[in-house]
């Protein structure tokens, strides 16, 4: 049996973007791993670990349907203590961070790649990657013209 890279993956929002995804299957190409998916909780409390459970569990089939070996678990809503929490050295060899791009991130706003390479004394790689929306819900409708209005009839000339 080959030896196994263990790789923990710290994403939400962008757990099941194509960048992510992409970024595994790379890594996949240079030698077989195992990866672990840690979700920050979205809020606090049940519903938060809920709602982070669902979006877990679709980017786990995602990549195993892309044929990769992983699984994954819901942490604190806080991304460093959910890190904390994980974190074992002899469980994981490798780190990648998935955050949402530039001012849209609020991970990038505290630094979290750089923080999670001293918690866990690993080189991390940051992958920037798009939320996946939720398309369920189609466009919005089309907007309607509003009707005239005693305002709208002010400063016209009326006869």
């Amino acid at each position: 049996m080959a030896w196994r890279a263990r790789v923990l993956v710290v994403a939400n929002l962008t757990a099941t973007s194509r960048e992510l995804l992409d970024a595994l299957l790379a890594r996949a190409e240079r030698g077989p791993i195992d990866v672990t998916l840690l979700m920050p909780a979205t809020r606090v409390g049940f519903s938060g670990r809920e709602e982070a459970a669902e979006r877990l569990g679709q980017a786990l089939e995602r990549w195993h349907a892309a044929g990769l070996t992983a699984q994954g678990l819901v942490g604190d809503t806080d991304p460093i203590v959910a890190v904390h929490e994980a974190w074992d050295p002899r469980a994981y060899d490798e780190v990648i961070v998935s955050t949402l791009p530039g001012a849209s991130s609020k991970w990038l706003q505290f630094d979290l790649p750089h923080r999670v390479a001293q918690i866990t004394s690993l080189q991390v790689s940051h992958v920037v990657a798009r939320e996946q929306r939720d398309h369920r819900y189609g466009p919005p409708p089309p907007r309607e013209r509003r009707a005239l209005g005693p305002l709208s009839l002010k400063g016209t000339k009326q006869h």
